[in-house]
């Protein structure tokens, strides 16, 4: 077993190893905005009516992208509207689907605890949301035990096979196109969401194993309507019309997507489940179900390496939870080799030093300020951040107050600074190439929140929509090699931190994160998006702890950002009126769709408030 790496709020968060320093605060954050009129919960619907009726929660089909945003989803992503704060008393769940959340729910109602429920969830959305995670790919874990009132961080990441070596993705000294590494059977890393979940229910779960298999069990069996949006990303993904099992499951006999309302049934995963359910994960790592990974790995037109002892030998690891001060709250999240709750922090560190939290959100000022602060996070994420097994990441020297002042100091009020450079904070700059590899937008995030007053915040994914395509007994695996440098060396011949070694974890964006205010949790949070996340975790954490505004109106702030790249502004929303001014401020500015899937709770003196995301389908319900 492995031992806890859990931190104490909030004695170990400054200098403690993987941790932050306490940023210079502004004023205490100023709630200058009245809080609008709370509604009832949305979307409190049961699985029968769920089931009967699949236009209750289904979205409207979205504009389509332009191929220059690399942005698979963007096309298929539901149209944007706005929402309304669920409320509960008690216990809440937020997830990416309304029949996942309902699992979760129900567990709670079960008296299971906060890891009971999101194993439930989880199960759930690989059937129903096939396209963004599920037991073929990993996840980030981040939790507050209420009994220890401390932060865990569990790393389920993917890791490369034995085999895999750092020009896996190259041809000749070239890095292959992108989407020709995606779709192969090299891009498959061993997966890791079934033995994250089941050391954290080992640790925190109340109700048995198998009985957090049977939502997803009965669905699977029973079959489930296809959204809309599901419809929508299917008839987009010609990769999957490939492979001839994921094609017969999909598509019909003509090859189009089931139609929105068909009921999907999947007794491959149900039997899968089944086993998992009884003899528990092992009966994922070893024997048939391991052996008809492999061979379809192996049996792919470009054929990976993934090796039975690849799956036996994974390991989950508790991480020493990353955890800094902004103010008056203390932020936690996932340590590398995520890179999403680092940047989060930089971001809001550097923007500490800046008027942003006086200004209104959709301003052109608030606009600039953000981006700017975002392509001086980004500029470091780039260089510094991989797998802290394999190379060090100098997380307390770029969270360290005077490195951040200095870096807020670059920022210009009516100029941008166009492509930021990365800073150097432990000497390590002439060493480190850069990393531009693209990180895809197919992931789901996960929060809950139980009676007992624990509460977990997980992002799972299997990295692109649909991950690599390879269907297997009623599941998909991931592509998450390719969140690896495609290239070992960058184009000036240093050598990229993230480049891929055999049994290395590649970095992410992921960001499930927590706030914490007096050592109690009072917020958790994270989203799918791709590299994008950090850009919209971030945005979210501001519009609450600086502007004043509920979790679910910040979370429908329209997205904004730069990944140091182009100023990216959200699409048919009201920061359009902003891209001339931003342009004369030197931004080059691109209006993008931007398919984020924010899934966030407060927990407040008055009972718990959840949000989702209304540019997706996910909802948030509780009791």
């Amino acid at each position: 077993m492995i031992a806890k790496r859990a931190i104490p709020i909030p004695a170990a968060v400054a200098g403690e190893p993987g941790g932050g320093h306490a940023a210079p605060g502004r004023s205490p954050c100023s709630r200058r905005a009245a809080r609008a009129r709370r509604l009832a919960a949305a979307c409190a619907l049961g699985l029968a009516v769920m089931l009967a009726w699949p236009g209750a929660w289904a979205f409207e089909a979205g504009m389509p992208a332009s191929a220059q945003d690399v942005n698979p989803e963007a096309a298929t992503a539901p149209s944007w509207r706005p929402g309304s704060v669920a409320h509960a008393p008690r216990y809440m769940v937020s997830s990416a689907h309304p029949l996942a959340t309902q699992a979760g729910a129900d567990i709670l109602a079960e008296g299971g605890s906060a890891a009971d429920a999101l194993i439930a969830s989880q199960m759930v959305l690989n059937l129903v949301e096939p396209q963004s995670s599920g037991i073929g790919g990993g996840a980030f874990i981040v939790a507050y035990d209420a009994a220890t009132q401390s932060v865990q961080a569990y790393d389920g990441r993917e890791t490369a096979p034995a085999a895999a070596r750092s020009d896996r993705f190259m041809k000749g000294r070239q890095a292959i196109p992108f989407w020709e590494a995606v779709n192969s059977g090299r891009s498959v890393g061993t997966p890791g969401l079934l033995r994250v979940l089941a050391l954290m229910h080992e640790q925190h779960g109340r109700l048995s194993w198998a009985r957090l298999f049977a939502p997803a069990i009965a669905l699977a069996e029973a079959g489930f309507p296809v959204s809309e949006r599901l419809h929508a990303l299917l008839g987009d993904n010609k990769g999957l019309r490939d492979q001839p099992a994921a094609a017969a499951y999909f598509y019909d006999a003509q090859g189009a997507p089931w139609p929105v309302g068909h009921k999907l049934v999947n007794e491959a995963l149900a039997h899968v489940f089944r086993q998992i359910a009884e003899q528990g994960p092992k009966a994922f790592y070893e024997g048939a179900i391991a052996q008809d990974i492999v061979d379809a790995v192996a049996g792919h037109a470009v054929p990976g390496d993934l090796a039975l002892r690849d799956l036996a030998g994974y390991q989950p690891l508790e991480r020493t939870a990353l955890c800094t001060i902004y103010k008056i709250y203390t932020l936690c999240g996932m340590p590398p080799p995520s890179s999403g709750p680092l940047a989060v922090m930089q971001m809001l560190g550097i923007l500490s030093h800046t008027p942003i939290a006086g200004l209104r959100p959709d301003t052109l000022e608030a606009v600039h300020y953000f981006a700017e602060a975002g392509k001086l996070a980004y500029a470091d994420r780039d260089v510094y951040v991989a797998d802290p097994d394999f190379i060090d990441v100098p997380v307390k020297a770029m969270l360290d107050p005077q490195y951040l002042a200095m870096r807020a100091s670059l920022i210009r009020p009516g100029r941008t600074i166009g492509r930021a450079p990365p800073g150097d904070p432990a000497a390590m700059l002439a060493l480190r190439g850069k990393d531009g590899s693209p990180e895809l937008p197919s992931t789901t995030h996960v929060a809950v929140v139980d009676a007992q007053g624990n509460v977990v915040s997980m992002t799972s994914t299997i990295e692109s929509a649909f991950g690599s395509k390879i269907f297997v007994d009623g599941f998909l695996l991931n592509n998450q090699l390719t969140d690896f440098s495609l290239s070992d060396v960058d184009a000036e011949g240093k050598p990229v931190a993230n480049e891929l070694e055999p049994l290395k974890r590649p970095r992410s964006s992921m960001a499930p994160m927590l706030v914490l205010k007096d050592g109690k949790p009072i917020m958790a949070i994270g989203s799918p998006g791709g590299s994008a996340i950090i850009n919209y975790v971030a945005k979210t954490l501001l519009g609450v702890l600086d502007w004043g505004l509920n979790i679910q109106q910040a979370i429908e702030l329209p997205n904004r950002g730069s990944r140091n790249t182009f100023t990216e502004l959200e699409k048919n929303t009201s920061l359009h009126g902003l891209a001339a001014g931003l342009r004369a401020m030197g931004h080059e500015v691109r209006e993008v769709d931007f398919p984020s899937g924010l899934q966030g709770i407060m927990l407040t003196p008055q009972g718990l408030e959840g949000g989702s995301d209304p540019r997706r389908e996910g909802v948030a319900q509780g009791g």
